[in-house]
Order: structure tokens, then sequence, then C-alpha cells
């Protein structure tokens, strides 16, 4: 396929991505409200209401403009709005994308439901989209990202020095991962549908 997707509907028994809309800041302003620390590591904090609804505004204009295609995360086991998550810097010619500004409220972290969401969006990448590499990213300093990445079968690639300025004070370094199609196709799609199974 290998063109910029009208429209991403991603769904198995756990987990329903959808297209993200301005329409759903009433389902996200709970965590932007009560867990303002979810995005402690992030380049940009949706935490409060005007930086929520500029934080979904933005992404929705990049999905219009065919740079990004934000996803709204439907928990199906707890029936509620979960968290986020994107694709980014699609680069349609190099057959390359990035997948991230993942994020969930507490009550979703570490239930599964990422792994779930990860087999899905890298399946829907690598399978239907005909990319070759996903690219990830994240703060150096969470750790528990990192390792959630490495756990599903990113490579760690290197680190990006004083990239931006981080939403905690300072400049961030971030960390490097990635998954090639052959390595999904290879074994990792397998081993995270292993872990799922679990």
């Amino acid at each position: 396929m290998t063109s910029f997707p009208e429209n991403i509907i991603l769904e198995d028994e756990r987990a329903l991505l959808r297209p993200l809309q301005k329409e759903d800041l009433d389902f996200l302003l709970p965590f932007a409200i009560n867990e303002p620390d979810i995005w402690f590591y992030s380049f940009v904090s949706p935490a409060g209401r005007k930086e929520m609804e500029a934080y979904i505004e933005a992404t929705v204009g990049e999905r219009l403009a065919g740079r990004e295609f934000p996803l709204i995360v439907f928990d199906k086991a707890a029936k509620r709005y979960a968290g986020s998550s994107r694709f980014y810097d699609i680069q349609l010619a190099n057959q390359t994308v990035q997948l991230g500004y993942t994020w969930y409220g507490k009550d979703f972290q570490r239930t599964g439901l990422n792994r779930h969401c990860k087999l899905l969006m890298l399946s829907y990448a690598f399978e239907r989209w005909g990319m070759e590499r996903v690219e990830f990213r994240a703060h150096a300093g969470n750790l528990r990202s990192v390792h959630a990445m490495k756990a599903i079968g990113c490579v760690e690639e290197g680190v990006l020095r004083s990239i931006g300025p981080a939403v905690s004070g300072g400049r961030r370094d971030s960390i490097v991962l990635s998954i090639l199609k052959n390595e999904w196709l290879g074994g990792v799609k397998e081993r995270l549908q292993k872990k799922i199974q679990l």
C-alpha cells in the first residue's frame, strides 16, 4: 500500500484503536486534569484542559496534513478510554514511520494493554501499510519505557543527545530503537503474540 491511510481502525479482543478526533476531548480530559505526571518524560505535556485541547487539535491537524496519524485507545476489558498513541514522521518514499507519543492512564499501565496495542500497530505498519522500518524514541531516563520497547523486540540503535527540551526541565537525550520488517516477520511478531497469551 505505502500511501497515507484514509482511516485506521485496529482491534483485537482487548484493545480498540481508532482515529483521534477533537470530539474525544472529554474522554482524555480526566487524565490531563488528574494525572499530569503521566507526561513527565515527554516533549510536550497536555496536562490541563487548554493544554489537552491544544494537544488534540495539533495532532489532528497533522493527520489532516498527512504527517501524523493519532489514535485513541479504548480498553475493552475495562470498558474505558485508556490513552493515545500515534504514527508520526511518516516517510512514504523511504517506507519508514515512527510509532510513539504513547501514553496511558495509570489504571492501564502494566496491565498488558500496551502489548496488544503495539501488536496491532506494528502488524498494520509492516503487513498492511508496507513499511520496512518502524522507529521508536524515548527519553533516555525513562527506563520503564525503554525496557517495555526492548521487551517487544525493539533493537537499540543509539542516543540522540540534547535533542530538545524536557517537560521536567532542562534538555533531554532520546534513545532510538527500531524494528525492521524482516525482524518482525522473522520472529518478533510471534514472540510478542506469545507474551500476550501468557
